[in-house]
């Protein structure tokens, strides 16, 4: 059993969820769940941007997943401006901050990816690497670590 398991897991998420909703609570917020579904259905893709530091992206991201860790960053892409973005990081705390300074400088359909990566893996959601033996998800750093199962 790892050090929080299933109850305290759980609860440690709850707070962390509810600490990111408080502190960008103009963020919209996309499950992992409902993520997933809309990547099996018929509509379009939406843009996922991973805005994790270098080395997080490299040990694993989404499919199809951009790396644009800044606003500065994602202004200079070529974002189509009827695109649907969602923005991810390690528990959703770096991306809910990005959400809002997009949504103050004008996009319209940007959501965070409420509990990220962490969350996305911990269901079972695939991800991809860009190295060949690194661990299936970079842990941020020890104690956000605990979020992730075994």
């Amino acid at each position: 059993m790892s050090l929080i398991d299933s109850p305290l897991r759980a609860l440690a998420w709850l707070w962390v969820k509810r600490y990111v909703r408080r502190q960008f609570p103009n963020a919209p917020r996309l499950t992992t769940d409902e993520l997933a579904m809309w990547l099996a259905s018929d509509r379009p893709t939406p843009l996922l941007i991973d805005v994790r530091k270098t080395d997080e992206y490299h040990t694993s991201h989404l499919p199809g997943a951009r790396h644009l860790p800044t606003l500065a960053a994602i202004q200079q892409a070529p974002i189509p401006s009827k695109a649907t973005v969602i923005l991810y990081c390690s528990v959703g705390y770096r991306s809910a901050r990005l959400v809002q300074q997009l949504q103050a400088a004008g996009y319209q359909s940007v959501f965070n990816l409420e509990g990220s990566i962490f969350e996305w893996y911990n269901r079972g959601y695939p991800v991809v690497s860009s190295q060949a033996t690194a661990p299936p998800i970079h842990p941020y750093n020890r104690l956000w670590g605990l979020l992730l199962k075994d």
